[in-house]
């Protein structure tokens, strides 16, 4: 996937060009929705798909201390737009400044930069801009004028509930990993990069991969069956998302993965992690040997 960090770069893609404009914290199935209309667009027209979002989420800039944890951080959201089959992501760095910028002038770079504007995609709900003051309406006078088509895709419900990243950070919260899939359309992961860590695992005989996770929402701590991936491989594993009570005081949560029959150098790599079932929350131990024999329980229960 080609990442770009300004709007002037648009004009470096083949157009025309068809835009889904959005946050698309998670990318789930409300997302895809916004996301397909310009997939679509661009297939019928020969042009090129690329999704425009906002790096870092404004939220975390407008409102820093009421800022949510994020369902993917960019990385992640870049490995999951390419699986959906996106070329190209359009980060814009999003500052104090930006947020200044009136809606109308956001939308006339975007006509200037693309070579040309074929489409603009959004939630038919979504509002951007200096307060907020830009939507549906306002794109579709810009559509008439310069001659782009606009798509707003309106909220998608499931079960009777409208599809939102607040609805599914609260599932995973509340540990309903079934209700997170089925709103997200994939399973609920996280993703970051391997860590080093104080390899006590390893001395107990259970090598663990540490990952560092992206800010994302996390489930309750505890031990869980996971699936890791690894380069394009998915393993089998079983993991301690906690504060390890029996070895440290105090301590910020951490993801420790051991990955099931496997050995190798982790060091570095960036990993996926797919959560399947709770199997127990985190307790403390009296000592190692009865961590080590909890341990052996869990693998067998993972297993």
């Amino acid at each position: 996937m080609q990442v770009l960090r300004s709007i002037d770069a648009l004009s470096s893609i083949p157009g025309p060009l068809a835009l889904a404009v959005g946050v698309f914290d998670g990318i789930h199935l409300g997302h895809q929705e916004v996301i397909r209309a310009a997939q679509e667009h661009a297939t019928q027209h020969h042009g090129t798909a690329v999704v425009v979002t906002f790096d870092p989420h404004p939220v975390h800039v407008l409102r820093p201390g009421s800022a949510p944890k994020l369902l993917c951080g960019p990385r992640h959201q870049q490995l999951v737009l390419a699986q959906i089959g996106i070329p190209c992501l359009l980060a814009c760095p999003f500052t104090t400044e930006t947020a200044k910028t009136p809606a109308r002038d956001f939308i006339q770079q975007l006509v200037e930069a693309a070579r040309p504007l074929g489409c603009i995609s959004v939630g038919y709900t979504w509002n951007f801009g200096h307060k907020r003051e830009g939507d549906i309406h306002l794109l579709m006078q810009m559509g008439q004028q310069h001659d782009f088509a606009v798509y707003g895709v309106p909220p998608l419900k499931i079960d009777g509930e409208i599809v939102s990243s607040t609805l599914i950070r609260e599932a995973i919260a509340s540990g309903q990993f079934a209700k997170a899939t089925r709103l997200l359309g994939r399973e609920y992961s996280v993703f970051g990069t391997v860590v080093e860590g104080r390899k006590l695992g390893r001395q107990l005989g259970f090598p663990t991969a540490n990952v560092d996770v992206e800010n994302e929402q996390l489930p309750p701590l505890g031990v869980y069956a996971v699936q890791g991936r690894i380069d394009d491989t998915w393993l089998p594993a079983v993991a301690n998302l906690g504060r390890r009570p029996t070895v440290a005081e105090n301590a910020e949560p951490a993801l420790e993965v051991h990955l099931l029959d496997w050995n190798g150098d982790l060091y570095g790599k960036d990993m996926e992690v797919r959560f399947t079932k709770f199997l127990r929350p985190e307790m403390k131990f009296s000592g190692l040997d009865e961590l080590k024999a909890q341990i052996q329980r869990d693998i067998a229960a993972a297993k």
